[in-house]
């Protein structure tokens, strides 16, 4: 499981940061697995015709909340075995804030697997 989340804070810091929801929670692993755990709520528009014994990371959900694909990886027998996150940080007068707003970006990965 994969997601990208943004927010800009100012120079207040926590008195004025805005925080933007997760806008899409990627699946990466063997397509007949993604689609036993996800079901209906799997994507598959970007990798349509992926054989199931076959790896993707191109499917997504098509809802945006982590816990909902957590309490189904759960419920399938999958526990987490990991979790990765990277940010990075700019400037946003380009964005038509104040010369001193940061925007921070981030990427998340979490890797469940099942015994």
């Amino acid at each position: 499981i994969g997601y990208r989340g943004s927010y800009t804070i100012g120079r207040e810091a926590q008195a004025d940061a805005k925080f933007r929801r997760v806008a899409r929670i990627t699946v990466c692993g063997k397509t007949a697995l993604a689609k036993e755990v996800f079901g209906e709520t799997l994507n598959e528009s970007r990798d349509p015709d992926r054989p199931p014994e076959r790896y993707t990371a191109r499917y997504y959900l098509k809802f945006n909340f982590l816990e909902q694909a957590f309490d189904r990886l759960s419920e399938a027998g999958f526990r987490m075995a990991a979790c990765s996150s990277t940010g990075t940080c700019a400037f946003a007068p380009e964005q038509g804030g104040p010369a001193d707003d940061k925007i921070w970006t981030s990427y998340t990965e979490y890797v469940f697997c099942r015994d």
